[in-house]
């Protein structure tokens, strides 16, 4: 009942890696864009594949 929702929390921390890649990236520092990028287009992957789940 009280139970938070997980994708609720993975789809707020790939935010939170994209915003923190935008403002690496203003910064010009394009290797910690590029890792950051990566960790949020995994995460993303990864909510989409629960959201499979779910739905199935």
């Amino acid at each position: 009942m009280f139970k938070k929702d997980p994708l609720k929390k993975l789809e707020q921390e790939r935010t939170d890696l994209s915003t923190r890649a935008f403002h690496a990236q203003r910064n010009g520092d394009i290797r910690t864009y590029s890792a950051l990028t990566a960790e949020a287009e995994s995460l993303k992957e990864r909510i989409d594949a629960l959201k499979a789940e779910a739905s199935e």
